[in-house]
């Protein structure tokens, strides 16, 4: 019956990191791969979830204390005055809200800019509205923002820029400058910024987030998309929210309500609770984080990783490939999976080469075989039963053949 599937349909792939998070729990592999917590969710939201749940909140509902708590953060964040009532559509987490987002602003061939390597979502979602991607790549190894790339990416057809920060596979936090280039471009091509900032709240060695939207100007050109899930370790809820001007929201909310009609109610509930949570919540959870990267950095480093680029956000640690090491990605995290019994992501998945305007960019990307993904979002025992399995076959000489070999990397 595969004839009977859309065009779209027919071009869209199973996701490799849910792929391999499964592989993880077939063969009781540790999971370093898929990014969410592994430890529990903080009491006090649990606790407000279950309580929602006994006091029956279990039918659709649309809860406006959601809109009023987002719209103080922003306003305490980014000095941004947002209206509760018409500027914010509460979805499905910002997976939704972003495909939401997409829908509302794309027409068939309008062109939409992301900056590669690039979160997987975000190409299916443009290309599910009828929107044509463009990659402009990030330049390693601190993954800067070039400003010729981008503008030269630019052309009639474009109608938004989508930016990660901070940034999902890399850590990379957009600086103030490389915010400017963007809003510069917006401005001067009249486009829209579909930005997603799932980790505003994680940030190291006191980098901080700044939304593009809080750019002069820029808030009314636009869209934020963020949720629970990432700041409250609660994946699963699927409570997410996109903020713009009032036509754009309740075109949304529209689209939101035609495809789901509502986000979980209990859990939209309990995001009250979560969202009222003490700013010292959020220094605790900075620093819990931090430390997480640090040990992860020290272990891969340790044996061999090369740890250009310290992560300054999100829980991610992208990293290069030992130097003398002769496989690709795909192959090195196959090797990983059945010597060691750990499971990371290959970074060719978040490359998008095919994609790139090669006249405008050219350029040795081979580098971008190199590059393998682990999540440290883990808890403690997580993390050191890695480091151990890791730290036996490095010791083992289980990893010589992939350092040592006549082989060349394909």
């Amino acid at each position: 019956m595969e004839e009977k599937l859309s065009a779209v349909a027919k071009t869209l792939k199973p996701s490799p990191i849910q792929q391999l998070s499964l592989l993880a729990q077939s063969c009781n592999a540790v999971n370093l791969a898929e990014g969410f917590p592994d430890f529990p969710a903080p009491s006090h939201i649990k606790d407000a979830a279950v309580s929602a749940i006994n006091s029956d909140f279990n039918q659709y509902r649309h809860v406006q204390g959601i809109c009023d708590q987002v719209a103080k953060i922003i306003k305490y964040m980014h000095g941004l005055d947002v209206e509760p009532l018409t500027d914010i559509a509460i979805c499905c987490g910002q997976s939704e809200a972003f495909a939401a987002t997409t829908f509302a602003l794309l027409d068939k061939g309008d062109e939409v800019v992301l900056f590669d390597p690039s979160y997987e979502t975000y190409e299916t979602c443009i290309k599910l509205a009828g929107g044509v991607p463009v990659y402009v790549p990030l330049d390693p190894p601190c993954w800067t923002l070039d400003a010729d790339k981008l503008m030269k990416s630019l052309t009639v057809k474009t109608k938004a820029i989508v930016l990660n920060s901070p940034h999902n596979p890399t850590g990379k936090v957009f600086t103030k400058d490389e915010l400017e280039t963007v809003a510069g471009a917006c401005h001067t091509r009249d486009l829209l910024a579909i930005t997603d900032e799932v980790y505003e709240h994680i940030t190291y060695d006191k980098k901080k987030h700044i939304s593009l939207a809080s750019l002069p100007g820029m808030q009314k050109r636009t869209i934020i998309t963020s949720s629970l899930s990432k700041t409250y370790s609660v994946t699963g809820w699927r409570v997410g929210w996109a903020v713009a001007s009032a036509c754009i929201a309740s075109a949304i909310r529209n689209i939101h309500i035609k495809l789901t009609d509502s986000a979980p109610a209990p859990f939209q509930e309990a995001a009250l609770t979560a969202l009222r949570s003490p700013l010292e919540y959020f220094e605790l959870l900075r620093r819990d984080y931090e430390s997480r990267r640090d040990y992860t950095v020290k272990l891969l480093s340790g044996v061999g990783f090369q740890v250009q680029f310290k992560p300054e956000g999100s829980f991610f640690l992208f990293v290069e490939l030992p130097e003398n090491c002769v496989v690709s990605d795909v192959e090195f995290v196959e090797e990983l999976i059945k010597q060691a019994g750990v499971v990371a992501v290959p970074g060719c998945g978040f490359f998008h080469r095919d994609l790139y305007l090669d006249k405008f960019f050219p350029a040795d990307y081979s580098y971008q075989k190199r590059y393998i993904r682990f999540a440290f979002c883990k808890s403690d025992a997580t993390l050191a039963a890695a480091a151990q399995k890791i730290g036996e076959l490095v010791n083992s000489s289980g990893l010589l053949k992939l350092f040592h070999s006549d082989r060349k990397m394909q």
